[in-house]
């Protein structure tokens, strides 16, 4: 049976942009944290940004090609990816609410 109450979560980067991820389901990050490697078991950058956009940013919905500043599409990636696996964001210097969609 699926979980459909996924912890949501509002991020603002250091440039003023406002997101929203959404944590895809434990089994999900375990499929995500699969395809993000290359053949020879180190992370990707573009599939890690690739994943993120596709499966954990729910607002604005966008890709890579959306973003017109690497800085600013690298630091939701990380965010994101932070978000889903439970790791603090070095970054932060408060820390953003959590919400529970129901």
């Amino acid at each position: 049976m699926a979980n459909t109450n996924f912890k949501q979560k509002e991020i603002t980067t250091k440039s003023g942009g406002k997101y929203t991820l959404q944590h895809p389901g434990v089994r999900n990050v375990t499929r995500i944290n699969d395809r993000i490697k290359n053949k020879h078991g180190v992370n990707s950058e573009e599939r890690i940004c690739e994943e993120m956009f596709k499966h954990v940013v729910v607002m604005p919905k966008m890709g890579i090609d959306d973003f017109e500043e690497y800085k600013e599409m690298v630091e939701v990636a990380n965010k994101a990816y932070f978000f889903i696996t439970g790791t603090p964001d070095p970054g932060d210097v408060e820390q953003e609410d959590e919400v529970d969609d129901k």
